[in-house]
């Protein structure tokens, strides 16, 4: 079984894009000091009443624009803050027991930053050349991006940087981080800057964005804590939305297998695809949480999928704005429309947590047809609980525990 510290056990997260979170300016970066991050903070107690225990925040490096575009992996992004922001929002976390996770984007920078300027002028072949992928002498970009430079994963002082980079942000307080396009970097060399990592922070967490592959040989070479489980996620909306819950059984098969070699990473929503509600509507959404929070890993839950909130990515130039919203400055200044969405979280994430062995639960179906599915999801030496989705007329589910009724959707 893969690594997992104590703390991981109870870990249930809500994940914040920051620039878009804090209405901060996506096009471009800027160098003018905005405090943006005590927007963050301001929204602290709110996540500890939804029921989460971790902060997982997308980028908060320098950046040129949307965050996934590297200027400086040690400087905060000026528009969120500076240090002191940040130390301050980690500290506000930790003393209300929320550990903190950043999102570590090292498979590729900026072509401003100053390691590609410093290639660009140097050429291929020099020491700094080989710190960039290169393609028929042109800097090799990431899937298509002209701004995103890949970076040379077989060059040991990217490892160097990489492990210093994760090292640094420890030092600082930070608990886990989300390896970015991890999917794109060969396995061996997470392998490489990872052992430093942990000799230095024995409890760090760190699980990797995989999209697709074999998730199991992925975490065992690379030494990873755990990946997305992009298969979960996938087969939770569409055997809503298409009425096939065979299609949620098979995954539901094969997240029994992943979590026997570590535990998945587990999700419904993120900054990357279509909101739940959206695909499914809220009764829907409210399904897919239950879901996930009664099947092992560690669930994340996207802000705003708490409170139905819809947006759909769109394959074009700021195709993402619609799933990375602001919030507003304070919880108070929220719209009551999410409020039934909200309370339905709360209880789902309630129960998760009077209930941590779900973290390594393992699930059995009972019945199965189209429309309606009953599993049991069990672990060794507990009451194991039996889950009840149905989406006959509507969207309804319910979750019994020893013929105890402890949750339903239609109360």
């Amino acid at each position: 079984m893969a690594h997992r510290p104590g703390w991981v056990d109870y870990l249930i997260g809500w994940h914040v894009y920051p620039l878009g979170f804090v209405g901060a300016p996506i096009r471009e970066g800027s160098h003018h000091m905005s405090h943006r991050l005590t927007h963050v903070e301001a929204w602290l107690d709110y996540v500890v009443s939804l029921g989460c225990s971790g902060l997982a925040l997308g980028p908060v490096f320098s950046s040129a624009s949307h965050g996934y575009d590297t200027l400086d992996y040690f400087t905060v992004d000026p528009r969120l803050g500076d240090d002191a922001d940040f130390d301050h929002l980690v500290q506000a976390a930790h003393g209300r027991g929320l550990s903190i996770l950043l999102d570590g984007v090292f498979n590729h920078v900026s072509i401003r930053n100053r390691i590609v300027q410093d290639a660009q002028s140097a050429g291929p072949a020099s020491d700094a050349g080989r710190f960039v992928r290169w393609r028929d002498g042109q800097l090799a970009v990431f899937e298509g991006h002209d701004e995103l430079v890949a970076l040379n994963h077989d060059d040991p002082a990217v490892r160097q940087l990489v492990t210093r980079v994760m090292n640094y942000w420890c030092d600082r307080g930070v608990d886990g981080w989300r390896l970015d396009a991890a999917y794109s970097v060969k396995p061996e060399f997470w392998a490489a800057v990872l052992p430093p990592v942990r000799e230095t922070h024995p409890d760090v967490w760190i699980f990797g964005e995989v999209i697709h592959g074999d998730y199991t040989d992925i975490v065992h070479t690379s030494g990873m804590d755990s990946v997305t489980q992009y298969e979960l996620w996938k087969a939770i909306w569409s055997a809503i939305a298409s009425r096939n819950f065979f299609e949620l059984d098979h995954a539901l098969s094969r997240h029994n297998e992943f979590s026997n070699a570590f535990t998945p990473m587990t999700f419904v929503g993120n900054h990357d695809v279509t909101r739940i509600a959206s695909r499914v509507g809220q009764d829907g959404a409210i399904l897919a949480t239950a879901i996930l929070a009664t099947v092992g890993g560690i669930p994340l839950i996207y802000y705003g999928d708490e409170l139905a909130y819809r947006g759909i990515k769109e394959e074009r130039f700021g195709g993402d704005d619609d799933i990375r919203p602001v919030f507003p400055t304070r919880p108070a200044d929220l719209s009551a429309l999410g409020e039934d969405t909200f309370r339905a979280h709360q209880a789902l994430l309630g129960l998760r947590r009077r209930h941590p062995w779900l973290v390594d639960a393992r699930t059995e179906a009972l019945d199965l047809t189209n429309e309606r599915y009953v599993y049991r999801s069990v672990a060794p030496g507990v009451e194991p609980l039996i889950v009840e989705l149905d989406v006959r007329d509507g969207c309804s589910a319910l979750i019994r525990e020893a013929g105890q009724i402890l949750w339903s959707s239609q109360t």
